[in-house]
């Protein structure tokens, strides 16, 4: 989060008000949560300058040029500290280990001029070693220091750290709001996929526009074809294979098939599905919802296994069989 820019943007514009007004009454333990594509990260990273910025009180923004702003822009700021998972550890489901959480109290109970500012992303992965750790800090925090926690799933979080922390919801977004944002950042080719992209993207707009550059959207009706290929025509699962396996890396080619793998279980289950601009029936006839779920469970499996340096153009190998098998 470092190399995050901050930023407030204008759904979040009502809380940003709201702790700057309140400032320095806030308390020092603060949530920041919403889900992905929302842009706590900028959000958190534009407060904490506020709070360290040495000439706030000019405007409601950090101003960026004093010694403060250009420490953090440098990213050596003495009253700065970020903890997350380990760089060489970013595996699914990896966690903050004790001793980063550990070395907090030195920071916290030295003396020092101006704020202290402590930022823990995500704070899902803190274990419970790393929480309770964590408890000694949220009660005995030392003046004048801040500490955010930056969430996907707030109640992710042990309760007993969830109820020493104000809570803030960064991710309340009307639809009018989300469309007319992408269509203010979005290249005019894709205005007319605005709607599918926020499907996909749980309406929430930067991860829209994150998907807008992925390859894999615009595959997704060639991979529907190849895939009703392979469970009526009974055959070629390996030529299909080799063929996506070229196409799209594993991690984007998981992330289009889980997409299109749910939307398919919602057509069984009578849901309305996010890719709105695939017919699914097809191959809703073709599968029980119970192969779907083992589909999707054993693709889980697969996955951690990719994370054990198993090829991914075995799995996709294994998968397309699977496919063709029910």
């Amino acid at each position: 989060m470092q190399e995050q820019r901050g930023q407030v943007y204008p759904w979040q514009q009502q809380v940003w008000e709201n702790l700057t007004s309140r400032f320095p009454k806030i308390g020092h333990g603060l949530l920041f949560y919403g889900k992905k594509g929302c842009g706590k990260e900028a959000f958190a990273q534009q407060f904490l300058a506020w709070v360290l910025c040495l000439n706030r009180h000019e405007k409601n923004e950090p101003c960026g040029t004093c010694g403060s702003c250009l420490w953090l822009k440098a990213d050596t700021h003495p009253n700065y500290v970020y903890i997350s998972t380990d760089e060489d550890n970013k595996k699914q489901n990896a966690k903050i280990k004790i001793e980063k959480v550990r070395d907090l109290q030195p920071f916290v109970q030295q003396t020092v001029d101006g704020w202290r500012v402590i930022v823990i992303e995500p704070a899902e992965a803190l274990n419970i070693a790393s929480s309770n750790a964590l408890l000694k800090t949220l009660e005995e925090p030392g003046e004048r220091t801040i500490l955010i926690l930056l969430a996907d799933h707030y109640l992710k979080l042990p309760a007993t750290i969830r109820s020493r922390l104000q809570h803030f919801a960064l991710d309340r977004i009307d639809h009018n709001q989300a469309a007319h944002f992408l269509f203010e950042h979005l290249a005019e080719e894709f205005h007319s996929q605005i709607p599918l992209l926020l499907n996909l993207s749980n309406q929430m707009p930067l991860f829209a526009l994150e998907l807008a550059e992925k390859d894999w959207v615009g595959k997704r009706s060639l991979f529907i074809q190849d895939w009703q290929k392979l469970v009526i025509q009974k055959n070629m699962p390996m030529a299909i294979s080799s063929k996506w396996n070229k196409e799209l890396s594993f991690s984007d080619f998981t992330q289009m098939f889980e997409y299109l793998l749910a939307d398919l279980i919602c057509v069984k289950l009578d849901q309305h599905v996010k890719n709105i601009d695939i017919d699914f029936n097809v191959l809703a006839e073709q599968y029980s919802l119970e192969a779907l779920f083992t589909i999707y469970s054993e693709l889980q499996q697969a996955k951690k296994l990719i994370q054990q340096n198993v090829q991914g153009n075995l799995v996709v190998d294994q998968l397309c069989i699977k496919l063709m098998n029910i």
